[in-house]
């Protein structure tokens, strides 16, 4: 335990700013050769300061007050101080005025770690995650005034009980703009970024253990889905009137055969294309999500995408390799561009990169951590799902195989 022999607690005042006989109280924690000043926000008589005995001097209600005033602070210092000391904590001038101001680990709230939480992802999260963190927030603040009917609490209050609560009233929660409740996996998540938020509080040390070390989070498996072959070639050699599902049906193909996300095509621009060690056309970008550096050879089917757009009006405006489109249109756009196709699925810009991953590389034969890169993952076993879902779908074709087998031996 740590133990110190300069620890003193000294209360004054200041005789060059007496007033009308008034003047300010103050208290001084002195400890390691280190020490600050405290002002007590109380105005006491000058004449009747006995700074020998750091008291009033009188039985005033006046004097009886302001020394009631010192004894309190007093002892809540010193009792700070010990209680810091019996849990073997490094103790500090600054940090007993800190906890005695409640500015302290011990005073911090729910607020106070959502808002230094959020000034610290502001600059370093892409974009997506800082909206994803947003919701989050949102729901949770949504959760303290309809379930706790509080604003806030302490974070010293936070336990398992807590972390329940919030997970089954998010299950009770319809997403602006759903039809039904979240999905379990949904859940799973916001709980999920709700610890990373109070992880970030234990290691500031702003919390003394982590209501989170017995939760466990559970996730509902779920199957990737991508266009096989023939669905791709269906979109690809459909005919479209209409430029505004043609653009989309492109920038579609695109990522199909690049694996590019919808947010890192937007910031494609002349300086991306690059050629390289094989003579060939490579794009070379960072990945906005895990800020990865990603090399992908240009196949001739994007890069004649992009010949296409070369002179085009909406690229030359803005600079870019391919036109920009917001997200919210693109996949509303999908659902036409699937429905002309007659692709029986839920057309999404996402499943370019899964079809990318399964249709174009995996079933091609290039090896999983060759296709990790390419993706930009930072761990092989994210790679891994879509080597899960391509094993289910040659299991799936094996089984009709069989069958075709049978019914031509009968």
């Amino acid at each position: 335990m740590r133990t110190s022999k300069t620890f003193s607690i000294l209360f004054w005042v200041y005789s060059s700013r007496v007033k009308y006989n008034q003047t300010n109280l103050y208290v001084r924690i002195s400890l390691n050769s280190h020490r600050v000043n405290i002002s007590l926000k109380a105005k006491i008589p000058f004449d009747l300061w006995n700074a020998t005995a750091q008291r009033i001097d009188g039985n005033t209600k006046e004097a009886k007050e302001a020394n009631t005033l010192i004894n309190e602070t007093r002892a809540k210092i010193f009792q700070n101080y010990q209680d810091l000391r019996f849990q073997n904590k490094e103790v500090t001038a600054e940090l007993l005025k800190a906890n005695f101001l409640g500015e302290g680990p011990g005073d911090k709230t729910l607020m106070d770690i959502l808002e230094y939480h959020r000034q610290k992802i502001d600059k370093t999260l892409a974009e997506g995650s800082v909206r994803n963190f947003k919701v989050t927030e949102k729901y949770l603040l949504r959760f303290l005034r309809e379930e706790l009917k509080t604003n806030s609490i302490y974070l010293s209050e936070l336990n398992y009980k807590f972390i329940n609560d919030f997970s089954n009233f998010l299950f009770t929660c319809w997403p602006k703009g759903h039809v039904n409740a979240m999905s379990h996996n949904t859940v799973m998540k916001h709980v999920q970024r709700l610890r990373k938020i109070i992880t970030l509080a234990f290691h500031l040390e702003w919390v003394d253990k982590d209501p989170f070390v017995r939760w466990k989070p559970t996730f509902e498996k779920k199957e990737r889905d991508f266009l096989n072959i023939n669905e791709l070639k269906q979109i690809e050699d459909f005919e479209f009137y209409n430029d505004r599902l043609d653009r989309v049906r492109d920038l579609f193909v695109f990522s199909c055969y690049t694996g590019i996300s919808f947010s890192d095509i937007n910031d494609l621009n002349e300086s991306n294309i690059r050629t390289g060690l094989d003579g060939q056309k490579w794009i070379f970008t960072l990945r906005n999500k895990t800020k990865t550096n990603v090399k992908i050879p240009l196949l001739e089917k994007p890069l004649k995408i992009l010949v296409k757009y070369q002179s085009h009006p909406m690229t030359e405006i803005t600079k870019s390799l391919l036109p920009i489109i917001t997200n919210v249109k693109v996949n509303l756009f999908l659902k036409e561009v699937a429905e002309l196709c007659d692709i029986q699925k839920n057309l999404t810009f996402h499943m370019a990169r899964h079809t990318f991953a399964t249709t174009i590389t995996l079933s091609n034969g290039v090896p999983i951590e060759t296709v990790s890169k390419l993706l930009g993952h930072t761990k092989i076993a994210t790679t891994q799902i879509y080597a899960r879902v391509l094993e289910d779908k040659l299991s799936k074709d094996m089984s009709e195989l069989s069958k075709k087998l049978k019914i031509g031996k009968d």
